[in-house]
């Protein structure tokens, strides 16, 4: 109601203090819930607004509580009005001369909280139009206003090592010694609270209330996300800057894709002033993380929730007020549960868009399909029901495409992760699969691990201009041959693998056959039978010690039921790297035949067949070995060479095996 414009106009200030016991009651029968550092894993009730700074000022100019006309006071006196409803809550009005300080003020020692911001404005302005940043994201920027990281360093290293000598206002003034403006303000609470406060789970689920207040928080170090808050705003309003605690819905710990919210709000975070508008903090989820499974805090700094982007923060946080959503056109409860939810870590290592959008997949004829776009070249893995298999990965220069096929019917759980610049793979979609249908045809070697097919990380591995792009290579009478580029003092090392039959861990390679010519490798394969397997291939820098490391397989897919073939014949170390074998190409001879031989050797002075007796091999005028070897009486033949004319010692180069008569 409106006070009439006169001489006598008078500004009341209202403290609203709830006492009501059964409100108290209904807000402090759940635990506190909370995404990435996340709360317990049960709801808790509304906003505990005991000690956590929240407070609404309003003009009641001319009425009462009930809508009467308040008679006129003198402008120099104070009045004060104390009203109790049916269910125990106190409402105290306090009448005072416009520039006279509230005595209540005084009372509860909030005025220096209310002298705000350096403009002396007292009442924090309500989010407009102004504030709104269109929805949906634009890909601009993670953050809400224009920041360079690089110009807190300074300032995050000190606020990060800033110790608690007394109280709160101590506290922030020690903070602003190296803080020159709103921003740094902001920003050297937000890195203390971040590296200081640590999430007590234990007074989330035991309710206790006390932990919520700022002086217990600064004394224990702990709280929840109330507190958090709580503090967060309360340190901002003696730092002079207006702040805000905002409750709310979140997608956090124990949130499942497509779940639905309602009943009491199970969050809290900020919003902060600066600039000329308003901007979203969340300070719990910026400290670190809980363990689902040990329910232990680890402090890990989290940049994603300082001053994040509405467009991204509404992906994981609703608020009461969908003012507080900061966004144009605001988004509904609805479309907040449906939409597909991006972990932090997405955008923190670069991602931009995935699809589908939906956080649930239904297959079509057994598959599903996932899609991202990354700001750059990344590293990807999946899961599906824990596991790394059933799929086929495939990295692109910016993002990745993920082909899952679910090896029953029903409901099934999709995670990806990516690496970013760091070693370390996060968590960054989750997608929930509803199949209704297998093909039996489809089945994937369990050892078909990721990325399938060559790429830019191939690339970087030192294998070039890959013959066969794509990740699928199919055979009709299965053989085929691989050839890439390889870049100098790289060594090359393939493997097959298969679910069953003749290929064992002592043949992985032996169905391969490596020949090098003019810094180019390709590999001879020969399937031992019809169906799916992986050709895996490693690489490993020829001067440095180790292991070598995988790059990537192929998936290789024969239906011709008639292939057997045999395994390639076995090399020694002294093959040369530029060596090539015409025939005979299988690792097994027949008994008692005469088998032609045919190799390009480098640099060796003889070469020579043994078996049952020895079978010299002369060099031919386009470069090769050539002869022939009987089978007869022998179970093994070798291949052998002389590298020094000047020398009797021959080397093995090439072993077969004889079939049984």
């Amino acid at each position: 109601m409106e006070l009439k414009k006169d001489d006598n106009a008078v500004s009341i200030d209202m403290l609203l203090i709830v006492h009501s016991e059964k409100r108290r009651a209904a807000q402090g029968a759940h635990p506190d819930r909370q995404a990435d550092p996340g709360a317990p894993p049960q709801r808790r009730g509304g906003l505990q607004v005991v000690g956590n700074g929240i407070r609404r000022w309003q003009k009641l100019e001319g009425s009462d509580l009930h809508g009467n006309l308040v008679e006129k006071q003198h402008p120099q006196q104070t009045q004060v009005i104390t009203s109790y409803d049916s269910q125990g809550t106190q409402l105290t009005v306090e009448v005072h001369p416009r520039d006279a300080m509230p005595q209540l003020l005084k009372k509860f020692s909030l005025a220096k909280c209310l002298q705000g911001d350096k403009n002396g404005n007292t009442r924090p302005r309500q989010p407009g139009g102004k504030d709104a940043h269109a929805y949906p994201w634009d890909r601009s920027s993670l953050k809400s206003m224009p920041l360079d990281l690089r110009q807190f360093e300074k300032l995050d290293t000190y606020a990060s090592q800033v110790t608690v000598k007394s109280g709160l206002d101590e506290l922030v003034s020690d903070l602003l010694q190296e803080a020159h403006s709103d921003l740094e303000r902001v920003r050297a609470i937000w890195i203390w609270i971040c590296h200081h406060i640590e999430y007590d789970i234990e007074a989330a689920q035991e309710k206790d209330r006390q932990a919520f207040k700022p002086t217990t928080i600064l004394q224990t170090q702990k709280t929840n996300c109330d507190g958090y808050a709580g503090l967060f705003e309360k340190m901002c309003r003696i730092a002079g800057v207006q702040c805000m605690t905002v409750p709310g819905y979140s997608k956090g710990f124990g949130y499942q894709p497509g779940q639905s919210f309602s009943g009491e709000f199970d969050h809290a975070w900020n919003a902060v002033y600066l600039e000329g508008r308003w901007h979203l903090v969340d300070s719990t989820w910026g400290s670190g993380l809980v363990d689902s499974t040990t329910s232990k805090f680890t402090f890990l700094y989290n940049e994603f929730y300082f001053l994040t982007h509405p467009a991204l923060f509404i992906e994981d946080h609703f608020p009461d007020n969908k003012n507080w959503q900061l966004l144009k056109p605001p988004q509904s409860l609805r479309q907040f549960e449906n939409n597909m939810y991006h972990k932090s870590e997405f955008y923190n290592k670069g991602m931009l868009s995935a699809h589908p959008e939906t956080s649930t997949i239904k297959t079509v004829n057994g598959k599903a399909t996932v899609t991202i776009e990354s700001c750059a070249p990344t590293l990807f893995m999946f899961m599906l029901n824990g596991k790394q298999e059933h799929g086929l990965l495939s990295l692109r220069k910016n993002g990745m495409k993920l082909d899952v096929y679910p090896p029953t019917v029903g409901t099934h759980k999709l995670q990806i992760f990516a690496k970013g610049n760091s070693e370390i793979y996060s968590s960054v979609l989750e997608y929930t699969l509803k199949c209704h249908y297998t093909d039996m045809d489809v089945p994937l070697p369990a050892e078909l691990h990721q990325p399938v097919g060559p790429s830019w990380f191939s690339e970087q591995m030192g294998i070039v201009k890959p013959s066969h792009p794509e990740p699928v290579i199919y055979t009709s009478d299965g053989r085929c041959s691989v050839s890439f580029g390889v870049e100098e003092g790289i060594s090359v090392l393939a493997s097959l693998h298969g679910d069953d039959g003749p290929v064992t861990e002592e043949t992985q390679r032996r169905y391969i056959f490596q020949l090098h010519r003019e810094k180019r490798t390709e590999l001879k394969v020969q399937l031992p039978h019809a169906g799916k397997f992986a050709l895996k291939i490693f690489v490993k820098k020829r001067q440095e010690p180790g292991n070598y490391i995988f790059v990537f397989n192929y998936l290789l897919c024969c239906t011709n039921a008639k292939v057997n073939w045999p395994v390639f014949p076995e090399s020694f170390g002294n093959w040369g790297p530029d060596n090539e074998l015409l025939e005979p190409l299988s690792g097994v001879l027949p008994a008692n035949h005469n088998v032609p031989f045919k190799l390009k050797l480098h640099g060796v002075a003889k070469a020579l067949v043994k078996g049952q007796d020895t079978w010299p091999l002369t060099l031919n005028h386009e470069g090769y070995w050539e002869g022939s070897c009987s089978t007869a009486g022998c179970q093994e033949v070798y291949v052998m060479v002389l590298e020094n004319a000047n020398h009797n010692f021959y080397s093995y180069i090439l072993k077969y095996k004889v079939n049984a008569q």
